[in-house]
């Protein structure tokens, strides 16, 4: 067997992949004639979560005395999360009208990856998905309940801002930065 299959099915992105799929029909049918930030806020965040509980293998110890290099593991992984997540969102892009401009889709996928990363850090890999879901509730509960333009407002809400705010699109580098930094530094917790 191969590397490559066998970093995957330790990892559970077979199952991953297939909830994925499924999750993201369910979203695409649930949100088909309203397909605007929110609904790709949470098809990003799903998209992550469930990829995401797969940051960790089976045996924590095994991982970490094998003679390979993890780093460039750890960030390949993330990054495929990322782009999973990413195209899961562009997708519905082929075929509806109002479409959500690439650029807060990107943003909000990193910054989505970066909570995952550190969350998987934190707390194990299989609990990547708790930060993204966390600061997702947070976000829309502060988005939802106040309308001022203030900066600290504008970092809470970053995964709702529109395109073209700074401070929306540096939380969400910020995130990822860290995110993928600490990830791949060191890795999953035990």
């Amino acid at each position: 067997m191969r590397r490559a299959v066998l970093y995957a099915r330790s990892r559970a992105m077979p199952a991953s992949f297939a909830g994925l799929a499924v999750s993201m029909a369910v979203i695409w049918f649930l949100a088909r004639d309203r397909w605007s930030e929110i609904p790709v806020s949470l098809a990003l965040l799903v998209a992550i979560a469930v990829t995401a509980i797969g940051l960790s293998g089976q045996d924590t110890d095994l991982d970490r005395t094998a003679a390979i290099r993890w780093a460039p593991r750890r960030v390949l992984h993330l990054l495929l999360i990322g782009g999973l997540g990413a195209g899961a969102a562009l997708l519905p892009r082929l075929w509806e009208a109002e479409r959500v401009p690439v650029e807060v889709i990107v943003r909000n996928a990193g910054g989505l990856l970066g909570l995952a990363g550190i969350a998987a850090v934190l707390f194990g890999g299989a609990f990547g998905w708790t930060l993204p879901l966390f600061g997702f509730a947070v976000a829309f509960l502060v988005w939802a309940t106040t309308s001022s333009t203030e900066s600290a407002q504008l970092v809470i809400t970053w995964l709702f801002q529109p395109a073209g705010v700074a401070e929306a699109t540096w939380t969400a580098v910020a995130l990822a930065v860290a995110g993928l930094g600490s990830y791949a530094v060191f890795g999953n917790r035990r």
